[in-house]
């Protein structure tokens, strides 16, 4: 948002100002989600308090939001069967991507490449933050050419008792890996959903959407290396989590 705000700030011709509202309308566009809002507090302060899981809690919000559809009429049989479609196209591609990992995680078990891997990093003359940070880079090469998830869910399992020996506290890093994985996303010389957004936009050149994202992966680098300076913004609030 912040990287946004400087870009049009900049730039006021990529967000002109809207037309002037009343604080009477502002308020009164609120009434339109008031149900996601009551839905969003539902998951999340649940969560919080303990009353279910995270994966309960994404079931709740799935199901609320059936409901929500239902209740305004917004909701067909049609909309709910593609809405039902996609679920499944997802579901499949990434449960797909979960056995072949769990099959590749049997072979490096197999192999004992994760305990060598580990041995060779845990012997590095180098802080745990410097062995964190050959790891992280690892995973934003490897965004080059792979889609987050499916790098995630290949490396993880190999990287783990690297982790483990180390004392790395897990919930940091698996913020440091989404936000190092999307910086691989949208970098050359590939850069996957550079190429999605082309899909999207035929008409816009692919040099300039390369160009385009330069800022963002610049705040994700800055992102990146506030929370190696201060690790506690990513531990926190899960802290508070009760389950």
């Amino acid at each position: 948002v912040l990287t946004v705000f400087i870009i049009c700030r900049r730039n006021p011709a990529l967000g002109p100002p809207g037309a002037p509202t009343s604080w009477r309308k502002k308020l009164g566009s609120l009434t339109g989600v008031i149900e996601a809002i009551v839905l969003f507090g539902l998951v999340i302060g649940g969560l919080f308090l303990g009353w279910f899981s995270p994966t309960k809690a994404g079931a709740i919000g799935a199901v609320g939001a059936l409901f929500i559809g239902l209740a305004r009429r917004e909701l067909s049989w049609r909309k709910l069967f593609e809405a039902s479609k996609d679920a499944v196209r997802t579901s499949c591609m990434v449960l797909f991507i979960v056995a072949g990992a769990i099959i590749f995680g049997h072979f490096m078990a197999i192999s004992r490449i994760p305990f060598l891997l580990a041995d060779w990093l845990g012997g590095l003359p180098l802080p745990t933050m410097g062995i964190v940070g050959i790891i992280a880079l690892i995973f934003f090469i490897g965004g080059f050419f792979m889609d987050a998830m499916a790098l995630i869910v290949l490396l993880i399992p190999i990287l783990y008792p690297v982790l483990h020996t180390l004392g790395i506290d897990l919930i940091w890093f698996g913020v440091i890996v989404v936000l190092v994985g999307e910086m691989g996303v949208i970098t050359p010389p590939v850069g996957v959903n550079v190429f999605v957004i082309k899909g999207i936009a035929p008409d816009v050149p692919i040099e300039k959407i390369f160009k385009g994202i330069f800022p963002f992966l610049i705040a994700l680098i800055i992102c990146t290396i506030i929370l190696f300076a201060f690790p506690q913004i990513a531990t926190f609030l899960p802290g508070f989590i009760r389950y």
